[in-house]
């Protein structure tokens, strides 16, 4: 009996182990804790039943054995004949045999086996210290996964008061503020130029103003609307009547540059998890931080999984639970270093409703876009315009801008799609909706300003099929609406104007370009590029899961490995204006790791008239007259 608690002490802690080890430094699963504090429950018991019970002492029993011949010879035999011969007189040798059997009991103390003790987990009934210290070491695992499961709960942040800078365009600027305490109202924001040039200049701290009041029905969060009066490329410093502070830089003009901004997704507090952080710390936003001053970044594309609702556990589905998330995040000690002085602008992801999302608004959706619209939607840059018109539809929740050399088009890949489980090859699957693919595919036709060369469209998933685990959440599962989409970037990239794709969610990196296809109207340099970079501060997956399966989905780089991963794009017109590079760098665990340059395509007469033939008739105008 006691054999068998050692040994079901054993397995239990191998399992123990292996799970605490992925669960702490590789993926945060949900089930993950249930199985290892189970695990445990039946470690314990067998555990101090195998140390009481298994013997100290082996016991060893010895056998001799001696085997004793004796010949017996007859009387009438010759006495030269030989032994074992056959006598003359047909008389034979009796050989006899007396066997004596001696067996030896003793006791012998057991091996000590200290190695085997502590890989396994197993008691040793030779040493109390070893059997303590590899108690100890699954008790500290079963510990640590207790922790990271439970500590960060009582970190709810309700009294967290903070800013951050939001959209940051040419005449504005957008501060969100949360402020629960409200003896500090009313809030009073100023605004001052880092490097005022005299005598035109204005020096002093001028304020821009403010938040009377905060409130619950917005988790005490308000946007204030910065008006920005100096022309030109200028750094702002702004300070808050409740102690906070922080700057921002104005964008480039519009068709002029250089511009970088950064873009990744994904993330999740203390993965790789180290007992030694803070509850609410975020490895990859350290990385991040350690590069971010020597970029020069305009802002941050943050594509999705800002929480991760789900992760380690779904403890409610209430608005509460999802608001904590968001104060959890802005509360971590690592959070100021990089969204103090940088814009951040956001696109929405199943995290931040739950997993692989396609119910549209039904369910948990209108709990979880609560916070959503409050922290993140509120300061993100102008809702999209309606195609043929000049303003954005009611209640759309997509976005766009331009700065610089591109435009940007901010997709909603959550809240309209039809359900994953429809077969891709539904002609009537979508994921965009029938109106904000509309808007969208006359922003890509719409014509650009002068040196505007990119358009730049943030999806939350990839646009490719390459990746084969969980295709059907990507755009690989949408493969109708998603040639519809690329015959029209095609036209665009057609007229000059080059198409990017920038993506996140699969906790990998890869690059890759869409061509037209063989022998079709569309010229090779009216290719579409993708780059998917994730996560921020997440797991990877150690197998890698991308392959290119033919000729639609060319891969140029792809790397899995890595907790952390952003990538920064440059974009500048080359001289004369004709044409723009675009420069994106890869940053894995904080160095640069790969990069590649791609050029604006040169404009195609031929192909402008099929490019807009289905605009609008305004937008027919303006193309025309291009």
């Amino acid at each position: 009996m006691a054999i068998s608690q050692t040994r079901a002490a054993a397995i239990s802690s191998i399992g123990i182990r292996a799970l605490s080890y992925f669960f702490l430094r590789w993926a945060m699963l949900p089930f993950g804790p249930a199985l290892i504090f189970t695990l445990f429950a039946i470690y314990l018991p067998t555990f101090v039943s195998g140390y009481r019970k298994e013997p100290k002492y082996n016991l060893v029993d010895e056998v001799d054995v001696v085997v004793t011949e004796t010949t017996i010879r007859d009387d009438n035999a010759e006495a030269d004949d030989s032994p074992g011969e056959p006598t003359p007189s047909g008389n034979e040798k009796v050989v006899a045999e007396q066997v004596d059997i001696q067996e030896t009991i003793s006791i012998e103390k057991r091996p000590m086996h200290a190695l085997r003790t502590l890989l396994s987990g197993a008691p040793n009934p030779r040493s109390l210290a070893l059997s303590a210290l590899t108690f100890l070491i699954n008790a500290a695992l079963v510990g640590f996964v207790a922790d990271r499961l439970f500590r960060e709960r009582y970190y709810g942040a309700e009294d967290l008061s903070f800013a951050r800078v939001g959209y940051v365009g040419e005449h504005e600027a957008k501060l969100l503020i949360r402020e629960p305490d409200q003896t500090k109202m009313p809030i009073n924001i100023q605004i001052h130029l880092k490097d005022p040039q005299p005598p035109f200049d204005n020096p002093l701290w001028q304020s821009v103003g403010g938040v009377r009041w905060t409130g619950n029905e917005t988790d005490y969060t308000a946007v204030v609307t910065i008006p920005l009066r100096n022309s030109g490329r200028r750094t702002y410093e702004w300070k808050t009547s409740n102690n906070h502070t922080g700057e921002f830089t104005t964008p480039p003009k519009v068709g002029e540059g250089p511009l970088t901004f950064l873009s990744t997704s994904c993330i999740v507090s203390r993965l790789p998890y180290n007992p030694a952080d803070h509850p609410l710390a975020i490895p990859g936003m350290r990385h991040l931080a350690k590069v971010l001053p020597s970029l020069g970044a305009q802002f941050m594309l943050f594509l999705g999984d800002f929480i991760y609702i789900d992760v380690p556990r779904y403890w409610a589905k209430s608005t509460e639970e999802y608001r904590k998330k968001y104060r959890q995040v802005y509360a971590s000690p690592d959070w100021p270093a990089v969204g103090q002085n940088l814009s951040w602008i956001h696109v929405l992801d199943d995290h931040e409703i739950q997993n692989d999302w396609s119910a549209n608004t039904t369910g948990v959706y209108q709990n979880a876009i609560d916070p959503y619209n409050h922290y993140h939607a509120a300061a993100n840059p102008p809702l999209a315009k309606k195609a043929g018109a000049l303003s954005a539809r009611s209640g759309a929740t997509y976005f766009e801008f331009t700065q610089g050399p591109a435009s940007f088009f901010l997709l909603d890949t959550r809240t309209y799609r039809s359900n994953n489980k429809v077969a891709f090859t539904d002609d009537s699957k979508t994921m965009l909706g029938a109106e904000q693919l509309e808007d969208f595919i006359a922003w890509l036709r719409r014509p650009e300003p002068k040196g505007v060369k990119w358009k730049i469209v943030a999806s939350s998933v990839p646009f490719t099929k390459n990746w084969g685990v969980n295709t059907q959440d990507t755009w690989g599962g949408f493969l109708t609406e998603r040639k519809r989409i690329l015959e029209v970037m095609w036209d665009t990239a057609s007229r000059g104007v080059g198409v990017v794709v920038l993506s996140g969610d699969r906790h990998e990196f890869a690059a890759t370009k869409f061509p037209p296809p063989m022998n079709s109207t569309w010229p090779e340099s009216a290719t579409v590029f993708e780059f998917s970079a994730s996560p921020l501060s997440q797991f990877y997956s150690p197998i890698g899961t991308y392959r290119q399966r033919d000729t639609e989905d060319v891969e140029i780089k792809y790397i899995n490995k890595g907790n952390s991963k952003f990538g920064a794009i440059t974009i500048e017109n080359l001289e004369g204006g004709e044409q723009s590079d675009l420069k994106y760098r890869l940053f894995i665990d904080g160095e640069e790791v790969w990069n590649t340059v791609i050029l604006s395509p040169p404009v195609v007469i031929e192909d402008v008239k099929p490019a807009i033939a289905a605009g609008s008739w305004w937008e027919r105008f303006f193309a025309w007259r291009r």
